[in-house]
């Protein structure tokens, strides 16, 4: 060893860290860090992206991360490259690639191999090595015990990343940071370390395979969450009273159980993103390995993943009520990113949406989205418009995300550009009730998630 002992990076004048995989949550992670005032390279295969850091540029699309890479790459204090061998010169390596879903809904490892195995070469005793890459309980150990500990005493741990797309930044500089070491010196090495250059609360257990199945916990809770709020919508929307799935959610949620109120979150079009839609069948996959059928996971991620298809239901039922062909249709669609105010398009229930239309025979379809940028749009097989354009003669527009891009259009602007008697499908900006009632008025159709029974009450409210 080198002598250094857990829990003394405050002694040391110098934090030099290697972020190995600068993508979405690498970048974030090495950015931030770079700002508290350590030296960070980020090393990643991708040699356009190493071009566009290493120039101070950021392509990535998360609100406040490119003007934060722009700073911290003038500053000296972050770079980029392609050789692994970077990882040599660093006191701490933070592993961030992905872990996708494998053909038999299990977690990939074979990026992660591959980074280890990369680096294996290049550490040093005393190094701290950190996985935050999701994967299943027994990774982070394998990894140490398989690949990296027989080049090098190196300290090793779990820390999950735990942070939302169009927020990271905010998050990973506040929230708590979880930590499980494959040994107690690890821990406390790890810990030690986000304690001083983060600020913030760690959280240490006492194995990685514990802090491994944080991160599978609450993603197994946000999706079974918004599971149970998408089946609330879907009954709301089949029972014969206008009930607003919303009205109830906020209701349920004034109720305190122990030291929680109930949280039940906000029905929507789909769930997307990298996490949500793989990381609970790695649970399920986790049970099956060890005799368990578990129900939930699987539960969750189909009532999820059907969403796109309901909504699809919801125009192609009132287009062809109206008498309006598929080839003669002109829809809108506003938002094609996952999330909101984001302009990640990773796993967007969008797609699907979209394609449900164009298997259907719907070929008047435009699609706006100002968080996008072309380029990403491009990879998607898209041309974005802008709402006037898009909304021009639309038969149906459909609100696929709550941008704050989309809010100032208003009744008067679906007014003079939609057609006559057009529907307003609500998939995530949640109008209230007064806008409501204000369009049904001006002669469109509102249907909403969980809120189709809702026109003529709004109406009834304010005749």
């Amino acid at each position: 060893m080198d002598g250094r002992g857990p829990g003394q990076w405050g002694d040391l004048g110098m934090k030099n860290v290697a972020v190995v995989g600068f993508g979405y949550i690498g970048s974030v992670i090495g950015a931030v860090l770079a700002s508290r005032g350590c030296r960070v390279r980020g090393v990643d295969l991708n040699a356009q992206l190493v071009a566009d850091i290493s120039a101070g540029r950021c392509p990535l699309p998360e609100p406040g991360l490119a003007e934060l890479v722009e700073t911290q790459v003038a500053a000296g204090r972050l770079s980029a490259t392609t050789d692994m061998a970077a990882v040599a010169g660093a006191d701490m390596i933070v592993i961030t690639v992905g872990t996708p879903l494998s053909d038999s809904f299990d977690a990939d490892l074979g990026h992660i191999r591959a980074a280890c195995g990369a680096i294996a070469p290049h550490v040093h005793d005393g190094q701290v090595i950190v996985i935050k890459s999701t994967v299943p309980p027994g990774v982070t150990r394998l990894m140490a015990d398989e690949i990296l500990r027989p080049q090098a005493r190196v300290l090793m741990a779990f820390s999950p990343e735990r942070l939302a797309e169009g927020n990271a930044i905010a998050e990973f500089n506040r929230l708590p940071i979880v930590v499980g070491g494959i040994d107690a010196a690890s821990t406390a090495a790890a810990g030690a370390f986000w304690r001083e250059v983060m600020g913030v609360e760690v959280i240490e257990v006492t194995s990685p395979e514990a802090a491994e199945l944080v991160k599978l916990a609450d993603n197994q809770w946000i999706d079974l969450n918004i599971a149970l709020a998408h089946e609330l919508a879907l009954l709301a929307d089949a029972l014969p009273w206008p009930i607003d799935v919303l009205e109830v959610i906020r209701g349920a949620n004034s109720l305190k159980k122990g030291q929680h109120y109930v949280n039940i979150l906000t029905p929507s079009n789909g769930v997307g993103g990298y996490c949500l839609t793989k990381d609970p069948w790695f649970i399920d996959a986790l049970g099956k390995r060890h005799g368990l059928e578990l129900k939930l996971s699987a539960a969750g991620r189909s009532v999820n993943d059907a969403m796109p298809a309901y909504v699809f239901d919801q125009v192609d039922l009132f287009l062809k009520a109206r008498g309006t062909a598929p080839a003669d249709a002109r829809i809108a669609v506003l938002g094609y990113s996952f999330k909101t105010n984001s302009g990640d398009c990773r796993f967007t229930p969008v797609a699907p949406f979209l394609s449900a239309l164009t298997a259907a025979g719907y070929a008047g379809v435009a699609v706006c989205d100002p968080t996008v940028s072309a380029t990403e749009a491009a990879q998607h097989g898209l041309s974005l418009t802008g709402w006037q354009e898009a909304l021009d003669g639309a038969d149906a527009v459909v609100i696929m995300a709550g941008h704050d891009a989309f809010r100032p259009i208003d009744v008067a602007a679906f007014k003079s550009r939609l057609a006559p008697g057009a529907l307003i499908y609500d998939g995530r900006i949640y109008y209230d009730h007064d806008t409501i009632a204000a369009l049904e008025a001006a002669g469109f159709v509102y249907r909403g998630v969980g809120r189709s029974a809702l026109p003529e009450a709004a109406q009834r409210q304010h005749a």
